[in-house]
């Protein structure tokens, strides 16, 4: 508790009650109407709960099967061990250096169009920088370890016998899958979800050197206004505005899967 309220609680005060202010010290919350009010605003907020969305779908398509195969088809300790290093090897380099990497292979004479000319795919390079697509392939390579971790944590636990006493009744691989390893395995899409969700809402360099200035997320914004208008009054209206959407979002989220969960 004294962690969280001297490194989110206290933070997250004091700016709130800047955004509160005008430059001349008074209150005011005309940094709200302004955030509220004008559309480019909402616009750039569902840019970026919408790239947040595709890059949680995207990383639970790859993460979900590759937690699954390092579980229950891998049977040396080692070679597992050695699978997780390697998933996790992207989080040893930094931010910056992964978005360049992609800008190299991204390009339109990088490894992904030379791949695609070659096997004749596409006839011409395809315009894959600088985009939408640039920005959620490049958070989806930084956000699919933390999938994989999250599944692969609660598929261990999973008692084998249950998918044994379901194979023992008649039901075959698919049916066993999916009526007994995938509901059990719900904590854990849940939670690599959520994750993997709030990580890419508020991340910043990444999308920053892949959109190439084109598309602009709330948390470019934040900055802009932080480091090049030095306007900390909205720029706290800005980052208070995204984490309270934020949070909405996954209040919602948890709601729905709570009532479904108890109307099934």
């Amino acid at each position: 508790m004294a962690f969280l309220f001297a490194f989110f609680i206290l933070p997250f005060g004091v700016v709130f009650l800047d955004s509160l202010r005008a430059k001349d010290g008074t209150f005011t919350i005309e940094h709200y109407a302004k955030a509220l009010g004008e559309l480019y605003y909402w616009e750039t907020l569902l840019l970026t709960f919408k790239l947040s969305l595709y890059v949680t779908i995207a990383a639970l398509a790859i993460g979900y099967p590759l937690a699954y195969f390092i579980v229950r088809h891998v049977r040396s300790q080692l070679v597992r061990s050695l699978l997780y290093i390697i998933v996790v090897t992207p989080l040893f380099t930094s931010n910056i250096v992964r978005a360049f990497g992609w800008m190299v292979m991204l390009g339109r004479r990088g490894m992904v169009n030379d791949a695609l000319l070659a096997t004749g795919i596409i006839d011409r390079p395809l315009s894959l920088l600088y985009g939408q697509t640039s920005i959620v392939i490049g958070l989806t390579y930084i956000m699919a370890p933390f999938m994989v971790l999250t599944v692969a944590s609660v598929l261990q636990n999973i008692d084998r016998s249950l998918e044994e006493a379901a194979r023992d009744l008649g039901a075959g691989a698919w049916s066993t899958f999916t009526r007994v390893t995938l509901p059990l395995s719900l904590p854990g899409i849940i939670a690599g979800s959520l994750i993997v969700f709030t990580l890419s809402v508020s991340a910043y360099v990444t999308p920053s050197i892949l959109s190439g200035g084109r598309q602009n997320v709330t948390s470019m914004l934040i900055f802009q206004q932080y480091g090049a208008i030095l306007n900390f009054q909205f720029g706290a209206a800005l980052s208070v505005v995204l984490l309270v959407a934020t949070l909405v979002l996954i209040g919602g989220y948890l709601a729905a899967l709570d009532r479904g969960r108890r109307a099934a």
